[in-house]
């Protein structure tokens, strides 16, 4: 089979390997649809601080099921420990790429998303990127009838946004702020909205996004590289202001928005991450009582909820798929993202036919 390496920043190859054989508790998926976020794109650059190389990639994925191990059938359970249905060769699935120890604090509690010695298949261990791909079994998840494979591909973003809304339990009737109306903050524009959220104002210096922001339900958006953002936070939100700001974007500036014109004992939550040491002001911060969370992947009920809300229509994801690339090239996946950043939102490289 064919698989995908990432031998250097910029530099990918290709080498035929053995098809794996499975383990009893594993699964053999035929991997159809890779997507590419933010942090393949850091590891392509050579930024990514927590990735070596060589490297296999793919963590937004989607595939079906080939073979099924002899002891995962009446015995599996998903990463939260919850009882999982049976498996068979032909189902569409997904797969959650978290690999954790199940030991630590974190894990013990629950938040298997903390681990203290967590790993990501395509970053810190072996991705999806090849035709074929051994996985335990508890990391599946089966796509509903009707569900396309590309659709697959963006439950694992998806599912990053779904945990990112539900880190404010209030949602539902909420007033909310995005700062960055990129992939992620459409994603999670859609995920507040589907929980309930009542009102959502979001920003980005792209007109181009942000007018796809509103086609998918944005109330206000706001181009700050064109208006104040002061003044157009006042008239959409009025004195009483926002319930909630989630911060898309990951800068000194838009995190500097947010502490500067929060309403004072409401919550602020970082979703992307800062690709620098922060430069922020605490004193304010702690002068309006502000609550500053931040939200860190997702869990196995994110996934659940994320396929759901897909299946209702109450989430569309086609709207956000930019671009297809054959398996071979996902090195040019990577420079036509380069060539295309304003326009470009979710690229998905097509393993097999």
């Amino acid at each position: 089979m064919l698989q995908e390496i990432m031998t250097n920043p910029g530099r990918i190859i290709f080498k035929e390997t053995d098809r794996p054989v499975i383990r009893e508790n594993e699964v053999l998926v035929k991997m159809m649809r890779i997507g590419i976020c933010g942090s393949d794109i850091h590891v392509y650059h050579g930024t990514h601080p927590y990735t070596g190389y060589p490297v296999t990639q793919g963590h937004e994925v989607s595939g079906i099921i080939e073979e099924v191990g002899e002891a995962v059938n009446g015995h599996r359970v998903y990463p939260d420990g919850t009882p999982a249905p049976d498996l068979q060769p032909g189902q569409y699935v997904t797969i959650e790429p978290q690999v954790f120890c199940g030991e630590c604090y974190p894990c013990r509690h629950g938040k298997y998303n903390l681990c203290e010695h967590l790993k990501v298949m395509g970053f810190q261990t072996t991705g999806a990127g090849s035709e074929y791909f051994a996985v335990d079994a508890s990391k599946i998840d089966v796509l509903p009838e009707g569900m396309t494979l590309d659709e697959g591909a963006m439950i694992e973003p998806l599912a990053v946004t779904v945990h990112a809304a539900k880190r404010f339990p209030e949602i539902s009737g909420a007033k909310v702020l995005i700062l960055g109306a990129g992939p992620i903050g459409i994603l999670l524009l859609q995920s507040v909205k589907a929980l309930g959220a009542s009102f959502v104002m979001m920003t980005d210096v792209s007109d181009y996004r942000l007018e796809l922001a509103r086609s998918l339900g944005a109330d206000v958006v706001v181009n700050t590289r064109d208006h104040d953002f002061a003044a157009a936070f006042s008239e959409a939100f009025g004195p009483d202001k926002a319930d909630v700001i989630y911060d898309c974007a990951g800068n000194n500036t838009t995190m500097e928005q947010a502490i500067q014109n929060a309403r004072k004992g409401s919550t602020l939550i970082l979703v992307a991450v800062f690709g620098s040491r922060a430069d922020v002001d605490l004193a304010k911060l702690n002068d309006s009582e502000l609550d500053l969370n931040t939200s860190m992947m997702y869990r196995h009920e994110d996934y659940a909820d994320a396929i759901r809300l897909v299946s209702e229509g109450k989430i569309r994801l086609k709207p956000l798929m930019s671009r297809h690339f054959a398996f071979r090239d996902f090195l040019k996946a990577y420079e036509y993202i380069d060539a295309n950043r304003e326009k470009t939102m979710k690229v998905i490289v097509d393993v097999q036919d």
